[in-house]
């Protein structure tokens, strides 16, 4: 192989190998105690230390640091708003017009990016890496799943503004004269925008980079934990707490958003039902008695809890739609709905990057409208994101995209549409006043719209049944949010402590109360908008650290593609066999007492011959046992060490199996087998180890360790130090690069180079 560089070598370099040079071989170091410790990472391999970097004391635990910073914020604004509302309101409102004058254009440009880059990574190649393991499957079946989704992303806000939001858009839209053709067309388009895909795709955006990080690379499920890879251990300190901090307060005021108007919406419907006298007395008491629900619910766990109220609430809302459907004008609604939808399609592109720039007061309508709603989603991103990535691991990207931006955008479309083109009707009829208590009180518009259909009664109670699911939806998965992102948790599997969802649960609740003394639904708009603010910031920072780590992904994977001559885990060549080898393998099913012989008296003894071998020819290298819960047998991991660069790794571990129900195995007496899989950091490779010879797993182990060799020699030869492996440079400053040959390097890599995959990290 050619010299990487032209410069004559010092003569201490010249008698090394290409190994020895880059510091791959023997037991020689490399030290490079001028790079600052905290550097992001730049390699796959510095990636997969990073749940030991961000490690901290086992099970969950408070950061205290920011649970006392965001408390300390939120029952500042709480109070202040309590104490002088008006001051308060005034103050927000001129923020508010600072804001939607100067950085207008950054919030739609923020959602415009977030939707194209959601898109491209569920449409590439890489939309096929699932948010765990390559060999992990979802946890919940596809509805259970979709009603979750749906459950957690949609709050009650949706039935508040799918009535006032199309008149509204109707009777004064953002351009041209109100009550026209024109105007009614995109009424409902106009709110079908603002709860379709631009929400969905920062949910997407942020469920996917957490789910990612903690369930393949053994993150802890945090937002700083998604911006290690731009960032390196600095997001364990002052910066990680910030992000925390921001992400937290914004979570809190954004749930409170929520719940207010739903409590807005709440009092209306109760009020109607059991005759209570509507206004601030019972709206708060309703916030107790929620607050309430929501601490028995949280406390109840994921499944037993929110797992239940997601499926009614889909459920719920089903029946209160074909109910209006069906009593309604059917015809005019269904021709009404493909129409909005048509529309909503065609003119996407178009409403997404509209900013009313030329339109005299287009400020003020992208404050009341657009950007609150852009401010709404990102302030409920880390939110939903998280509760998302809690129940998606399993799924790939593009499964997890395309579902998030599709199946609940559908359930948005309907309810919006045929609410909001219900209350048209009435409006297109001449039902003028109708029309005016709509955009002057929204939630009593709601509720005037059911009691024009037949059964108001029975309506109205189902609408508020499902307006308290929704409710209860969004509190219950907000508070155990809250809990998360105030704690430190190293398991992504494990929520914070129940006091602590308690704890956020009332505090959320003082938080809407305040907002509704401030001045109702108005204000809370306000505060979501501004606090959403810095939420756009992280956005692009989970958008640059999520592409980091996928290039890194994706340059490891091709490196692999393009030098090695098999690759098991792709369908290519697996470890050869003799013919009575290979006979035997298809009619017997391995038992869990076989195997674990087979590991004992065959896997164990040939590894620990090869890290002996390695040892004896200067090589750092170990073997351990992996003990497995799931299947009881143990495996064996042989690591040797390879300085600045990507250990290589050959995990050897049992997995239990279906038996085929064909084959020409003779008798079935169990549905289930085991095989001896070779795993590395993203999961099995796909073949069985089980009846080789000794022989023929140390040939494997050898093949391995080439193809692991020529990956490092394609990764430095065509990826930045930024993307994957960073170079090495000699004492004569040229880069050197990895050979066949010379003393020190065993089974090193032929022109004919073959590359298997790194183990676990």
């Amino acid at each position: 192989m050619p010299e990487a560089a032209h410069t004559p070598r010092p003569e201490s370099e010249r008698h090394k190998t290409p190994l020895e040079r880059r510091g791959l071989g023997g037991t020689e170091r490399r030290h490079h105690s001028q790079e600052p410790e905290n550097r992001p990472p730049r390699s796959g391999h510095e990636l997969s230390k990073a749940p030991a970097a961000l490690a901290e004391e086992p099970g969950p635990k408070v950061n205290r640091r920011v649970f006392v910073i965001a408390s300390a914020v939120v029952v500042a604004f709480s109070l202040w708003a309590m104490i002088a509302p008006d001051h308060a309101a005034g103050t927000m409102r001129t923020m508010v017009a600072w804001i939607a004058e100067n950085l207008g254009w950054f919030y739609v440009l923020t959602v415009t990016v977030v939707i194209g880059f959601v898109l491209c990574v569920a449409l590439s190649k890489q939309g096929s890496v699932r948010l765990g393991p390559d060999h992990s499957r979802p946890q919940y079946k596809l509805f259970t799943w979709v009603a979750m989704l749906f459950a957690a992303g949609v709050g009650i806000d949706m039935l508040f503004y799918s009535v006032t939001g199309p008149i509204s858009q109707y009777m004064s839209p953002p351009t041209g004269n109100g009550r026209t053709a024109e105007a009614a067309q995109d009424a409902v388009v106009w709110t079908m925008f603002h709860y379709g895909v631009a929400g969905w795709a920062v949910y997407s955006l942020l469920g996917m980079a957490m789910g990612y990080f903690a369930y393949r690379w053994g993150m802890p499920l945090s937002i700083r934990a998604a911006l290690y890879p731009l960032l390196g251990k600095r997001v364990r300190g002052g910066i990680g707490d910030t992000i925390d901090i921001v992400t937290l307060v914004g979570t809190v005021f954004g749930v409170a958003t929520s719940m207010g108007i739903g409590v807005v919406l709440l009092n209306v419907g109760f009020s109607l039902l059991f005759g209570l006298p509507q206004g601030l007395t019972l709206q708060i008491a309703l916030v107790v008695v929620a607050v309430i629900m929501t601490i028995a619910a949280c406390t109840s766990g994921l499944d037993r809890g929110i797992r239940l109220i997601s499926e009614l609430n889909i459920w719920g809302a089903a029946a209160m739609l074909l109910y209006i459907l069906v009593t309604g004008d059917s015809a005019f609604l269904l021709n009404a709905l493909v129409a909005n939808i048509g529309r909503f399609v065609f003119t996407l592109p178009d409403r997404t990057l509209q900013t009313f720039a030329y339109q005299e007061g287009g400020s003020e309508w992208m404050a009341g409208w657009t950007l609150f709603f852009w401010a709404f989603w990102l302030a409920w991103g880390p939110f939903v994101g998280l509760f998302l990535a809690r129940i998606s691991r399993g799924r790939t990207l593009r499964e997890f995209v395309i579902a998030a931006v599709t199946a609940p955008v559908l359930c948005d479309f309907l309810i919006v549409s045929i609410f909001g083109n219900s209350a048209m009707r009435q409006v297109l009829d001449g039902n003028t006043e109708f029309a005016q208590q709509a955009m002057d009180s929204p939630e009593k518009g709601w509720f005037a719209l059911l009691e024009m259909f037949p059964g108001a009664g029975f309506l109205i109670g189902l609408g508020t049944l499902s307006g308290l699911l929704f409710y209860l939806t969004s509190a219950n998965s907000g508070a155990m949010v809250m809990s998360n992102f105030s704690s430190t948790i190293r398991n992504p599997f494990q929520d914070g402590a129940k006091w602590l969802r308690v704890f956020w649960a009332v505090l959320t609740a003082l938080l809407t109360i305040a907002m509704l003394v401030a001045g109702g639904v108005t204000t809370m708009e306000y505060a979501t908008l501004i606090f959403a603010l810095p939420v756009t910031v992280i956005a692009w920072l989970v958008m640059a650290s999520f592409s980091k780590a996928l290039r890194m992904e994706r340059a490891e994977r091709e490196g692999r593609l393009l030098h090695r001559q098999s690759a098991a885990a792709h369908g290519g060549q697996v470890p050869e066999r003799t013919w009575r080898q290979r006979l035997e393998r298809m009619r017997s099913h391995a038992s869990r007492k076989q195997v674990a012989q087979f590991m004992e008296h065959t896997v164990q003894p040939a590894l620990a011959d090869v890290v002996r071998e390695f040892g004896n020819q200067g090589y750092e290298a170990t073997l351990a046992a992996v003990s497995d819960e799931h299947t009881d047998v143990t495996g064996h991991a042989l690591v040797v060490a390879i300085p600045e660069h990507r250990d290589f790794q050959y995990r050897v571990q049992a997995v239990e199996a279906p038996v085929p129900m064909f084959g020409g195995h003779v008798s079935r007496q169990t549905d289930i087998y085991y095989r001896v899989e070779v795993f590395t950091q993203t999961g099995s490779e796909g073949y069985d180890l089980m009846g080789l010879s000794p022989q023929q797993l140390i040939d494997d182990v050898l093949d391995r360790y080439e193809a692991h060799l020529g990956f490092l020699t394609y990764s430095t030869e065509h990826d930045s130090a930024s993307v994957l492996t960073p170079p090495v440079e000699t004492g004569a400053g040229e880069v050197a690069v990895v050979t066949g040959g010379g003393p020190g390097v065993l089974g090193a890599p032929d022109d004919g180079t073959r590359t298997g995959t790194p183990g676990p990290g």
